[in-house]
């Protein structure tokens, strides 16, 4: 089969590699319909020292059940599922507390361990727990807005709950990527009453104002903080979503949370170290978040899909085949697309 191997930093390519398989008893095999690239696959894009056998990327993805394990239960051949970016057993201490990525038995798709769905079919394990059936024929109009389940809604989503964003507070979104979109149509699903983007690309402000953001800040730095508390008294917000991993962004989103706010952080950290910890003490801002738990939110986001409350599928900018994939990677990092799916 084909699938998206990269092999070092800026070097992706479309190989011949061998067909995804049934190896263990919970394992199924989905054919993948959907797929795309996601802003953290950027990173190793920027980053990742050479290898000869290269890492088969993606982790999000759509796609039809062909093959179950003697162990699979609840999924069948022929079913239309979801692919979270995290596999988990969906019986393990931590999923039945909601956090499936730190699964006992789990792990992440795209890894050198468990090769990832940029491909025509993808590997996953601990199917019954991971997989999410879909209500809908593969060809679906709402295809775009279910794919942003298996990560960048449900992070988002993360993100807003972490920050503890609720009706009447005050929100900000440091980020104008796909997940920091998403997670301004998170801060207004729960009712936020004030929604400040941080960002700075003119077709993504736009998309965030239509999906609710009341203000924006498009300078950074201490320009960005100073601004952001003109917008609120010179209190700061009480909840700031940071979703993109550096420690400026993560400096920021500690500055301009008011004393007693929440900082729910999803960014992939690119620093071991987080900044800000002595202002974050003495104004009791609380800090947490992490890789999101999406299998644990798609039954309380897929409503809101499939009746049109939210359309997070319109972070999708650019449609592209498999052996188009580098130039997807291409068009992501030099900032001429959001987020690009890919139909394999």
């Amino acid at each position: 089969m084909r699938a998206t191997v990269m092999f070092g930093a800026g070097d992706v390519r479309i190989e011949n590699v061998p067909d995804a398989r049934i190896i263990e008893p919970t394992d199924a095999v989905v054919t993948v319909t959907r797929a795309c690239i996601c802003g953290s696959d950027l990173w190793p894009y920027k980053t990742m020292e050479h290898s000869d056998t290269g890492r088969v990327m993606g982790h999000e993805a759509i796609g039809v059940v062909e093959a179950i394990g003697p162990d699979v239960r609840t999924i069948k051949p022929g079913n239309l599922v979801v692919i979270p970016f995290a596999f988990s057993d969906g019986t393990c201490v931590f999923c039945r507390e909601g956090l499936q990525t730190s699964c006992i038995h789990g792990g992440f798709f795209g890894t050198t361990e468990v090769a990832g769905a940029q491909a025509e079919a993808v590997r996953v394990p601990q199917a019954d727990g991971t997989l999410f059936v879909l209500p809908v024929e593969k060809d679906d109009a709402l295809m775009p807005s279910l794919l942003t389940l298996s990560d960048v809604m449900g992070t988002g989503h993360h993100a807003a709950v972490i920050a503890k964003v609720g009706p009447g507070k005050s929100v900000a979104v440091v980020g104008d990527g796909a997940v920091g979109l998403c997670g301004v149509i998170a801060a207004r699903r729960l009712r936020a009453e004030q929604i400040i983007i941080l960002g700075r690309h003119p077709a993504r402000i736009e998309l965030a104002k239509q999906f609710g953001a009341t203000d924006v800040v498009s300078e950074r730095g201490d320009e960005a903080i100073e601004r952001v508390r003109e917008l609120t008294d010179g209190f700061g917000v009480h909840s700031v979503l940071e979703c993109v991993g550096l420690e400026q962004a993560m400096h920021t989103a500690i500055s301009i949370a008011r004393p007693g706010g929440a900082v729910g952080r999803v960014g992939l950290p690119q620093e071991e170290v987080i900044p800000g910890s002595e202002p974050a003490f003495y104004n009791n801002v609380t800090v947490g978040g992490g890789p999101a738990p999406v299998r644990a939110y798609i039954d309380e986001l897929l409503p809101d899909v499939l009746e049109g409350r939210i359309h997070p599928g319109r972070v999708f900018d650019r449609t592209i085949e498999l052996d188009e994939v580098p130039n997807g990677y291409r068009a992501m990092n030099e900032r001429k697309a959001i987020k690009v799916m890919v139909e394999p």
